[in-house]
């Protein structure tokens, strides 16, 4: 519970603002004032004070296995949402998750008197916390609604603007339905193995992308495109990919005992550098793209070494595999080589891919492909140039 003393919340409120602004967030004076106004411990109320306003998701709701189902998201990706949202006062805007109902406070000041916001959640125990929080904030007229996310709520919409609080893997009808033409979707989006935060803009029958951020986030109740099996008989090494792709695991069991070739790829980083736009790059050229997972006792035994253990960018095909991985430069200042590991008959070849496209990274590390998202049923030949990810409701076509 909150007790730390009553003049504490406004100084670590100023200190949250600081650290978004710092990361290069809440890049106009209307987000950094909300963020500014807006009291975030009010709407987690089991938190303390610091937990409320320190730079992490603070879970509300768990399931049975200690899996988070609800949460107040981690106020930099907060801000960097609300920066791709775009939101002008008069706006109608609709959020896809409900969460603590911060959010939707946030968006209720930037949209002042004259705009509305419509929030919806499938869970009523979050719809009711939602509730509360933004009634105890002065934020009675708040629409919240009871209802499966995908579905929306057309009898408020037309939207100006749809955000989307939850990790969706797929792009229901209804966002696209109940948006505006010009209108703005920021949607925590899964694909291969990895989650952007992309602002799609409606023109026509498409979503087109204008720009994405890595992001995390609770995975929507009901999306279940994204499949996962391991490769290693004792289950420490795992392989996520989507339901479009001819991946089967069981066929990879054992790869790693095969001998391993690494290929490296001459580009190299600084200790703190990015690297998330390789993983980004991959999804748009290579369809073999998914994701590798070891636990630890696999990395410590050196059976597989990813650049980061829990999720790393790999392609699977054949019966082969290649990972992402690094290794340590001997220099001066710390430098790490980017390449990757690579298992079974085709392996090298894949690892060649690989690096192939670190290196396309490296030329531009930021460029972003542009996504075009259509209806799940579109004409193959009417569809753009580029990689197609095919999901159930919406096709998704990357151009690198």
């Amino acid at each position: 519970m909150n007790t730390t003393t009553d003049s504490a919340p406004e100084t670590l409120r100023a200190r949250m603002v600081d650290t978004i602004l710092a990361a290069g967030h809440a890049q106009t004076p209307a987000v950094e004032a909300v963020l500014r106004a807006v009291p975030r411990h009010r709407f987690v109320p089991e938190a303390t004070l610091e937990d409320a306003y320190a730079d992490i998701a603070v879970i509300t709701k768990r399931a049975a296995d200690g899996a988070a189902l609800s949460c107040a998201s981690v106020p930099t990706v907060v801000a960097m949402m609300l920066d791709q949202l775009d939101v002008h006062p008069g706006q109608r805007v609709l959020e896809i998750g409900a969460g603590t109902g911060y959010n939707a406070a946030l968006l209720a000041e930037l949209v002042g008197p004259e705009g509305s916001v419509t929030t919806v959640d499938i869970d009523e125990e979050v719809t009711a916390g939602a509730r509360r929080g933004l009634d105890a904030t002065g934020h009675e007229h708040v629409r919240v609604i009871t209802r499966d996310g995908a579905l929306g709520a057309p009898e408020h919409g037309p939207y100006d603007r749809i955000i989307v609080t939850v990790g969706a893997w797929d792009l229901p009808p209804a966002w696209q339905d109940q948006l505006v033409p010009g209108g703005r979707l920021v949607v925590p989006l899964r694909w291969r193995g990895q989650t952007q935060a992309v602002a799609f803009i409606r023109e026509q029958d498409r979503l087109r992308s204008d720009r994405m951020d890595l992001c995390g986030f609770v995975p929507m109740i009901g999306q279940d495109g994204e499949k996962n099996g391991p490769i290693t008989t004792d289950g420490t090494v795992t392989l996520y990919y989507d339901i479009d792709q001819p991946i089967d695991p069981s066929a990879l069991t054992g790869v790693l005992d095969q001998p391993r070739v690494s290929v490296w790829s001459g580009v190299t980083i600084g200790a703190s550098e990015p690297f998330d736009g390789v993983w980004l790059t991959l999804t748009a050229t290579d369809f073999a793209t998914c994701r590798i997972a070891a636990n630890q006792t696999a990395i410590d035994s050196g059976l597989c070494t990813p650049a980061i253990g829990s999720r790393s960018p790999a392609l699977a095909e054949d019966g082969s595999l290649a990972y992402f991985t690094y290794r340590r430069l001997d220099a001066p200042e710390a430098r790490f080589e980017l390449g990757a590991h690579a298992h079974g008959p085709t392996g090298e070849q894949l690892a060649e891919r690989l690096c192939s496209q670190i290196r396309t990274w490296d030329n531009d590390r930021n460029h972003h492909p542009q996504i075009h998202a259509r209806p799940a049923n579109t004409q193959t030949d009417t569809l753009p140039a580029g990689q197609v990810i095919t999901k159930r409701d919406s096709t998704l076509v990357l151009l690198p």
